[in-house]
Parts: C-alpha cells; structure tokens; sequence
C-alpha cells in the first residue's frame, strides 16, 4: 500500500498513526502540496479533488479523504467500539472533525505557519468558531477520558492532528485543562510518533 502525502497536513499524519498504530504496512510517498505536487497530472489521476492524502492499494484502488481512509483501515480493530452506538457517535465526531474543527483550528495555523502571518490576520469567524470547537472538546473532555467514552477510538486521532498543534494558529489551549490532559493520553497511545 502507498500512502501519498504530506507530514505537514494533519489529515495525513491521521493515515500515517492509524496504519503505525496497527501495524498496517505502507510506503509512505511525499507529496510537497506548498509545491503544487498534489495538482499535477500524475497526481489528479489519483485524486482528481487534488488533496492529500490518497492511499493506493495494492490491487490498485485508491482512497482519498483522511477519514474515509482511516475508517476503512481500522474497520475490525480495536479503533472501532464494537458497540453500534458507540461506533455511530465515534463517526459523529469524524463528521465533525472535517466540518465544525478543522476549517478553523487548520486554517489559521495555515495562516500563521506557512503563510507566516500574525494572529491578528486570522479571520475572526475562524478565531470564533475555534474556540467553539475547542470548548465543546473541553465539554466531552472533561466528563469522559476520549471522545467517545473510555475507550480511545479513530475519533481521538483524528481530533488529535490539529489539535494538538492548535497553538500554533494562535489558540491558547492554557483554559483548556482537559483538552490538554487528553492531548498527552492521545500522544502516549502506541502508534502516535509526534
């Protein structure tokens, strides 16, 4: 299996713990999307959307977004509850990921890290809607050890990728007492190489 992407891009390292984490094998090819790498011929080929990553199979399928990927991976593990309920709910926080954290916390790293902006050329929306995800977190956090319950599931890992680098988008995750508690559960779990 190859895994295209970039170690930048938290929806990559998702891909990359989630196989590390289950001792999946994979030949990790990087794709440098600052450069324009992931909108060349050869690349829109395999992911005619342009992002990273995409896995391909051996038998030659590919697979694009982090989360499509990282539940077909981990289908029979132990990173799925066996329990429907708690299967379902560990997918609603990997919907919410992609729609109510990500766009947020990502974007305004992106824009301090690699566009090489101060906090205050963030867009407020983005700023806000942050902070409401990291709330909500804090909220789940601080009643259950992972997202989903006990047990540390997909949800954790992919909340983990950009969470855990929130401070560099200008968040402060000092108020954040529980996120932070589980930021160091989550990088203590096998697999997680940060």
């Amino acid at each position: 299996m190859k895994i295209y992407g970039d170690l930048n891009s938290g929806n990559c390292l998702k891909v990359k713990w989630v196989c590390d984490r289950l001792g999946v094998p994979y030949e990790w090819i990087a794709v440098d999307t600052l450069e324009g790498e992931s909108r060349t011929p050869d690349f829109l080929k395999l992911n005619d959307a342009g992002q990273v990553p995409v896995v391909v199979f051996d038998d030659g399928r590919a697979l694009a977004q982090s989360n499509a990927i990282i539940r077909y991976l981990a289908r029979d593990s132990d990173l799925v509850p066996a329990d429907p309920f708690l299967a379902a709910k560990m997918d609603e926080w990997l919907f919410w990921e992609q729609y109510s954290h990500e766009p947020y916390i990502a974007v305004c790293r992106f824009v301090m890290v690699y566009l090489g902006k101060p906090a205050s050329a963030r867009d407020p929306d983005k700023v806000k809607r942050g902070e409401a995800a990291l709330a909500r977190m804090e909220r789940q956090l601080a009643a259950t050890p992972f997202l989903t319950g006990e047990a540390f599931t997909l949800a954790d890992i992919a909340l983990l990728a950009y969470t855990r680098v929130a401070h560099e988008g200008g968040f402060d995750l000092a108020g954040y007492r529980a996120v932070r508690r589980w930021i160091d559960a989550c990088e203590r779990q096998p697999g997680i190489a940060v």
